[in-house]
This record gives structure tokens, sequence and C-alpha cells, in this order.
């Protein structure tokens, strides 16, 4: 499986979420924990749109950026 997260995550985080999904797919469709790969794809605020609009102008997701450790309102560079 591919996950595409903005960057800026941390390694606990993308530690926790493997292990999640991995606990998930032992339980739900009987997968062996070695068989379960997690691709993490790391993209930025203005490589990716929802409903037309860029992640770096979206001001619903400011606080996720900010978060990130990005500018949001526009281009970052």
């Amino acid at each position: 499986m591919t996950v595409q997260l903005l960057s800026g995550r941390t390694v606990e985080h993308k530690r926790a979420f493997a292990v999640a999904v991995t606990e998930a797919a032992v339980t739900e469709l009987g997968a062996r924990p070695g068989d379960v790969r997690i691709a993490f794809e790391h993209i930025e605020p203005d490589d990716v749109a929802n409903g037309g609009v860029l992640a770096s102008d979206d001001s619903s997701r400011s606080a996720v950026l900010s978060g990130l450790g990005h500018v949001a309102g526009g281009s970052l560079g």
C-alpha cells in the first residue's frame, strides 16, 4: 500500500501508523504481518489539490500545514 502524506510527519507518526495498519490488516484480512508493506510518499502542499483547491491555498488546512512546518496561503518557494 502506498500512503501519500504531506511532508513534515515525524518518524514516530509514521511508525505508529504502520503498526496500526499492519494490525488492522492482520485482524481484518488475515494477512501475515511480514506481508503488509507500506510505502510513504511525501508530497508538498503545492503538489496536491482536493476539490480543485491546492492544499497550500486551502484555508481549512492551515492548522495542519502550520503544524507540519509549512507556510499556508500559497507557494512555498
